[in-house]
């Protein structure tokens, strides 16, 4: 495929070259629809890695939440992120927790609550760690006054 010729003193073909490739990052990124011209197998299989990245990358961030996912952590996380740009594998993995909150092991549903005491986070901008917290965490509390976090209750001897 010819994008033709480019050059500095045409900034309309370099603007409609920037928006194709835009169209393109968000069809292997973020579910956005294939832009014409583009080859939809060749697509699919660089989005697929891409996902398959994303995966291991929030396993390594947080290997807990991949493990208490066992064997269907590479479906399940491609699946919710199919659709979604990725915000790092910090805010992914986040995310996706909260997104399946009912579904953690007792660890990583402790794990989840004790970062939510810690960091605030709204799921669109981004974390900041709070400077007081108190929050009821899964067989306990814990409390998090300027950075150190205290767990309390059946909670605090996992």
């Amino acid at each position: 495929m010819s994008t033709g010729h480019m050059s500095a003193g045409d900034p309309g073909g370099l603007e409609e070259l920037a928006a194709r490739q835009e169209a393109l990052v968000r069809a292997m990124t973020a579910g956005g629809p294939l832009p014409p011209g583009f080859d939809a197998a060749a697509v699919r299989a660089a989005a697929d890695a891409i996902l398959r990245k994303r995966a291991g990358e929030v396993a390594r961030a947080w290997p807990a939440l991949a493990a208490c996912y066992g064997d269907r952590w590479r479906a399940a996380f491609t699946a919710w992120a199919a659709e979604r740009p990725t915000r790092g594998s910090f805010r992914d993995s986040w995310d996706f927790a909260r997104a399946h909150r009912d579904g953690l092991s007792p660890a990583v549903a402790l794990e989840l609550a004790l970062r939510e005491t810690r960091w605030d986070y709204d799921g669109t901008g981004e974390p900041r760690l709070r400077k007081a917290a108190f929050r009821r965490v899964p067989g306990g509390f814990a409390v998090q006054v300027r950075g150190r976090l205290r767990v309390f209750g059946k909670a605090a001897r996992r």
